[in-house]
């Protein structure tokens, strides 16, 4: 029996955000679709939430979550493959809204904002403000909450991304020595064969985001290695100057903290370039929220991402081979 919609969710074990995503998801207001969870072992006792005829429980031993989504796609019954992270939950209509969406613009695939939610603690909502905002998005804010305006995209991350299983085994799925930047080297291949990615601002799904400090770095740090590496390997999406702009802020960093050692005029000149720094981010960050505590926060976090991203960065764009991190 085949349904509309395959929601795949790869998860490492059962956990306290599937106790809260699940009975959401089987709320929503659509009915053809079904549910795969992939953790690495089944669990002795299926929670209650979810003893559900529309879910299936798919254990796949400890393997990235691009091979978990790649398994889930070969067990789906669905005619589109939606992914979603298991820590996070969508809107009431979000396959509804998809249903439109595919019947409208006929495109191969469609990915939303991935919104932090209102329950999220402090520390957690200014991870998410880092990302919303000029400096932390990079100019890819819309992808953490939504645009004005719907349109194409070249690349998309998993964590919202529904696509038609057709296009999906075309392109051979998820590159699995990848994770995390599975989603990057998956969405060039759908545009390399011709495919379409729509981004849709009204799709929406709702995103925990990491906990500061060292869960945010740990996050920052995986994506500026790989990002790094496919900016050599996969020029076509990955070779943007927004991405190396964090390894010239740490060089230029760096250079101007060993010169100061020797020179107070280089001192000076670094501390008014920080002056600088702090004051936009500044304007960037409280022009986005009153609360003071998540603007202190996300300020800081700011510079300890571009730090960090900066380089792991140029890390990765060095290395000779890069292996997938398991969660």
């Amino acid at each position: 029996m085949t349904v509309k919609f395959s929601i795949i969710i790869p998860v490492k074990e059962f956990n306290d955000y599937l106790k809260e995503s699940i009975p959401i998801i089987l709320n929503l207001n659509y009915k053809d679709y079904e549910v795969i969870i992939l953790p690495n072992k089944k669990p002795q006792k299926i929670p209650s939430y979810a003893k559900n005829k529309k879910i299936k429980i798919i254990a796949t031993g400890k393997v990235s979550p691009a091979i978990k989504r790649d398994i889930g796609a070969k067990k789906a019954k669905g005619k589109y493959l939606a992914f979603l992270d298991d820590d996070a939950y969508p809107e009431k209509d979000w396959l509804k809204t998809a249903e439109k969406i595919f019947v409208e613009k006929k495109v191969s695939a469609i990915g939303g904002p991935a919104i932090t939610p209102k329950n999220d603690s402090i520390s957690q909502k200014a991870s998410g403000l880092f990302y919303e905002t000029l400096f932390g998005g990079g100019g890819l804010s819309f992808r953490y909450k939504p645009d004005k305006k719907s349109f194409y995209v070249k690349d998309f991350p998993s964590v919202n991304l529904i696509v038609s299983k057709k296009s999906f085994f075309e392109v051979g799925g998820f590159d699995n020595k990848f994770w995390p930047g599975e989603d990057t080297k998956f969405c060039l291949e759908l545009i390399k064969k011709g495919h379409k990615i729509w981004y849709s601002n009204k799709l929406i799904v709702y995103h925990h985001r990491r906990k500061l400090f060292k869960p945010h770095l740990k996050q920052i740090a995986n994506y500026g290695k790989h990002r790094g590496y496919f900016a050599k390997k996969f020029p076509e999406t990955s070779r943007k100057i927004n991405y190396f702009i964090p390894s010239l802020f740490f060089i230029v960093n760096f250079l101007l903290l060993i010169g100061s050692f020797f020179n107070i005029i280089i001192l000076k000149i670094w501390i008014i370039l920080l002056i600088i720094y702090f004051s936009f981010i500044c304007i960037d960050v409280f022009i986005r929220t009153l609360d003071l505590r998540i603007g202190i926060l996300t300020m800081i976090i700011t510079f300890l991402s571009h730090i960090t991203y900066g380089i792991k960065f140029i890390e990765g764009f060095f290395s000779k081979k890069i292996k997938s991190e398991l969660r």
